[in-house]
């Protein structure tokens, strides 16, 4: 056979969702894992002594922070976004520019909701590529209340539910939910006890979190884990501290904006056109690479000698105002 087998339990970085309603502190919960960096889309996290990135103001600046971190070997061991449901909107505001509409609605029937869907599919690959390169996962989302109506008609009960998706019908929540192999459901416990004259009245307030798939809400764990836990991170931290990181020997040594980066590392797959192009421009063989993953041509990490010859002509040579301003607008992105 020529494929290795293995057997046994294998480690690996973690891709945790963690949802549930404003202020219960899924922030907090967050700066709890192994040295997290924040992708903060609403400020959450100003009063937390964090490392964080600045707020992207745009889909392309997400996404440009999210290969930054893949590109920097030893920023982070646990990068988070906080929340999603924030980074759908600009998501959905980006498909809505590029199609040239002024609502999501504008494309037609249910069109624009699966152009959003399969944007985002891209940063979870993205992120999931990230995960292979050792750095676990955590994205934050808000939870909604939705009524559920039951096929068999046997009733209706109120539902939480990903803050996700919108009139879409859930398609990008329901991908979250496939992606991750944590999802986690965060809420108060409360009690509901009747006084005098029949009286109901709501006790409690302690925060938990459950794990497991319940009509009420979705969850899911692959650690066995009970139920419903305390919302605290030593919960599931044996399960996110499993995989250990090997120290990294590699140091980030960006070049300074003002050297001239060598573009031609692929020389002899470049057409001459291309090489003057990025020449006059100072565009590298990096940057541009970076700008054709961020556009999702194809995959991290893809040698510009395996572009087809298609591709190079039409995309990068015969576009190349439109490549050029990829790379200064979502590419050269400045990182603090």
């Amino acid at each position: 056979m020529g494929f290795k087998i293995e057997t046994g339990i294998k480690y690996y970085p973690l891709k945790v969702v963690v949802y549930g309603p404003e202020g219960i502190g899924k922030s907090t919960f967050a700066a709890h894992f192994p040295e997290p960096l924040f992708i903060d889309t609403e400020g959450s996290t100003r009063f937390l002594n964090v490392k964080r990135l600045p707020r992207p103001d745009s889909w392309q600046e997400l996404v440009a922070m999210v290969d930054e971190v893949a590109r920097t070997p030893g920023v982070c061991q646990t990068l988070v976004i906080d929340t999603i449901d924030w980074a759908e909107r600009l998501c959905t505001e980006s498909v809505c520019r590029e199609g040239k509409v002024k609502s999501i609605e504008g494309f037609g029937y249910g069109k624009g909701y699966v152009f959003v869907k399969e944007e985002f599919g891209r940063l979870l690959d993205k992120l999931s590529a990230l995960t292979d390169r050792g750095v676990t996962v955590l994205l934050l989302a808000h939870s909604t209340i939705r009524k559920f109506e039951r096929p068999d008609e046997s009733g209706a009960y109120d539902r939480y539910e990903l803050k996700l998706g919108g009139k879409a019908g859930g398609q990008v929540s329901a991908l979250v939910k496939e992606w991750c192999d944590m999802l986690l459901f965060v809420n108060y416990e409360e009690m509901v006890v009747e006084g005098e004259n029949k009286k109901k009245k709501a006790y409690g307030g302690k925060r938990i979190m459950h794990t497991q798939h319940h009509p009420a809400w979705d969850a899911k764990n692959r650690f066995d884990l009970p139920a419903t836990m305390p919302f605290e991170y030593d919960g599931i931290a044996f399960a996110v501290e499993a995989y250990k990181p090997m120290p990294s020997t590699e140091a980030p040594a960006p070049a300074p904006a003002e050297e001239k980066p060598e573009p031609l590392a692929d020389a002899d797959a470049m057409p001459a056109e291309l090489a003057e192009f990025m020449l006059k421009d100072n565009v590298s063989m990096v940057e541009l690479q970076q700008a054709v993953e961020a556009k999702g041509y194809f995959p991290p990490g893809t040698p510009f000698s395996q572009y087809p010859p298609d591709f190079v002509n039409q995309c990068l040579i015969g576009a190349w105002p439109q490549v050029l301003k990829v790379v200064q607008e979502c590419v050269r992105v400045p990182f603090k």
